[in-house]
């Protein structure tokens, strides 16, 4: 179904971004790609460390030098392999039809959302978007978050629950944006289930694989005016961020990849 109303992508570069543009694309047609500049590493420590303190900060990046880098290289022909079963493309964005902006809550992005006047805005992977951005045109921003909201919000929502023991709860949510963390309205929620195969590194991708079928349904539904909210699942609502040396290691010690 090729749409002849407007479908506008706001997001961050990366893979995720450009298996989920063509995805929408082929299913509805995709009018313009926003993509921002992402905060620097730099700037990103920074903040991080405010808000987590040194230690907690110098446990991510041991983390991540230790054991994301060298899983993410190892897990090569499993990441292929599930991009093939779900038939993900992960071709770059055509630039003919990317637009970029310094940040998402900038001016430019604004006047670019105003101009374009969508009428469904899909984000991936941007940084928090600010109400004057969510306010600046009349339509819905739609969101697939890497986890059951609102009990595993922020990052590595799958591993979380996993490491929890909580596969229960182990899947992807997508939801409307408001300017909270994950916090915006449930529309469509599913559960992955991973193999001995997969590990911390492939677990986003199921989620993005599983997220993909509800998240064209949902813009279906609001491109038609028929979004309907599901409850929230029952438990307690937290941030999560990156884990530690020290916490990956405890958990792989009982049994989480």
């Amino acid at each position: 179904m090729m749409s002849t109303k407007k479908i506008v992508i706001l997001a961050g570069p990366g893979e995720s971004t450009d298996i989920l543009f063509h995805a929408l694309d082929a299913e509805f047609g995709v009018h313009r790609i926003i993509v921002e500049t992402p905060v620097s590493q730099q700037q990103l420590l920074k903040r991080r460390t405010e808000k987590l303190g040194y230690a907690k900060v110098a446990g991510q990046i041991l983390f991540k030098l230790l054991i994301a880098g060298p899983l993410a290289r190892k897990s090569g022909k499993r990441l292929q392999a599930i991009k093939q079963q779900a038939n993900l493309n992960d071709q770059p964005l055509p630039e003919d039809r990317v637009i970029r902006v310094p940040s998402v809550n900038s001016p430019e992005c604004i006047a670019q959302l105003q101009a374009l006047q969508p009428d469904v805005v899909v984000v991936n992977g941007t940084r928090i978007i600010a109400k004057k951005v969510l306010t600046s045109v009349p339509c819905k921003f739609l969101n697939t978050h890497a986890g059951i909201t609102p009990l595993y919000r922020g990052v590595h929502g799958g591993y979380w629950a996993l490491a929890n023991n909580d596969a229960a709860h182990c899947g992807v949510s997508v939801h409307l944006v408001d300017a909270g963390i994950d916090t915006g309205g449930i529309i469509a929620q599913a559960l992955i289930s991973p193999t001995p195969e997969d590990n911390f590194v492939t677990y986003p991708l199921l989620q993005l694989a599983a997220g993909l079928p509800l998240l064209k349904q949902a813009v279906r539904d609001v491109l038609r005016g028929e979004v309907k909210l599901q409850p929230a699942p029952a438990g307690v609502s937290r941030l999560w961020s990156h884990p530690t040396l020290a916490e990956y290691l405890a958990n792989r010690r009982a049994g989480t990849r």
